[in-house]
């Protein structure tokens, strides 16, 4: 009868710590442990961060961090963090999350348009993945890279081509340069070569006509007419007198840092620069600007006309007046010139 008892108590502790165990394991695994109220949250987990970081960014995401702990430490996380974006969500247990933050990287959309230097490209894309900034513009400004694929300083950002592009978060600084390279070959296919050659251009001289095209229209309705007239004055050996050279170039000298050139003065044209498309005969030597593909796209499909002059439209803001002779453009010109002088725009 004794020893009855005794079994009787030792199967009966069993089964209260078997429904322990259980009940740890329902909670370190099987239980719900999130603590939010969106659908999904998101962390993002460095290349050199260890768990104490991985840690405190879950932490305010569960309702129970002490129990993940023991599971990641299980699971052989802890020592094993891979860095990325990732989701977690509503309602995910610990395991569920560790298998998610360990093998579901999720890709991001990365953008960029409108910029006229690399430092400018490597501040945007510094905020959309993981590398700073610094190493962005030391991976797009390497010498040996740039030599090696046919660029120099001065026409590098042509390889930019500005659009969206899914990367995931932890790209690398040379990964995604070497993406961007990757795009613009996969651009340059062999109907826009062909396209090029027809009037005269390679890739990088289409790209840097594309620029000034972009910077002096920025409507795409009319970027083939710009860009048209261009290739007229190329053809014809006269300068392009583009006044977004000018301001390029005059940007780019101490007395015109933190202005704003309004109107193109006569002593703009007088800068000494090879940007400088009054003084100097062709393209200037790379961009001056990343230009939209709706410029890159009118370039290579540019109107065919007898333009040669161009002046901005005073009754139509954003538009120009063309013109095939110099006594039209002078017209055209004045009537511009008294708009300016209008409005007080005197520089």
């Amino acid at each position: 009868m004794y020893i009855k008892k005794i079994l009787w108590t030792i199967a009966i502790l069993g089964l209260v710590v078997a429904g322990l165990f259980a009940y740890y394991i329902y909670n370190a695994m099987l239980a719900p442990n999130t603590n939010f109220n969106n659908e999904e949250a998101y962390i993002y987990i460095k290349s050199t961060d260890d768990y104490s970081v991985v840690r405190a960014q879950l932490e305010p995401l569960l309702k129970d961090i002490e129990s993940f702990d023991v599971l990641a430490e299980q699971k052989k996380y802890t020592s094993n963090i891979k860095s990325g974006k990732y989701a977690i969500k509503k309602g995910m247990n610990n395991n569920d999350i560790i298998n998610s933050i360990r093998s579901n990287n999720i890709p991001v959309k990365v953008s960029f348009n409108n910029l006229n230097s690399l430092e400018k490209l490597a501040g945007r894309i510094a905020n959309q993945i993981e590398a700073d900034s610094v190493s962005l513009l030391e991976a797009m400004s390497n010498s040996n890279f740039l030599n090696s694929n046919g660029f120099k300083s001065e026409t590098t950002l042509a390889m930019y081509l500005p659009n969206s592009y899914e990367l995931y978060w932890n790209t690398s600084a040379e990964s995604f340069r070497d993406r961007m390279l990757k795009e613009y070959k996969s651009f340059w296919n062999k109907s826009r070569l062909k396209k090029a050659n027809d009037i005269g251009l390679n890739e990088i001289q289409v790209m840097t006509l594309a620029s000034l095209v972009y910077e002096e229209s920025k409507a795409s309705k009319e970027q083939p007419r710009v860009a048209g007239l261009y290739i007229n004055r190329l053809k014809l050996g006269m300068p392009l007198d583009s006044d977004p050279t000018l301001k390029f170039a005059a940007y780019k000298l101490p007395e015109y840092k933190n202005t704003i050139i309004r109107r193109v003065l006569n002593v703009h044209k007088e800068i000494e620069s090879p940007y400088n498309t009054y003084k100097n005969l062709g393209l200037p030597p790379g961009p001056i600007c990343m230009p939209d593909l709706s410029a890159v796209k009118a370039v290579l499909n540019c109107e065919k006309h007898k333009y040669i002059f161009m002046c901005a439209d005073p009754k139509r803001i954003g538009y120009h007046k063309f013109a095939k002779s110099i006594a039209q453009h002078n017209v055209n010109a004045r009537a511009y010139h008294n708009y300016l002088n209008s409005k007080g725009i005197r520089k």
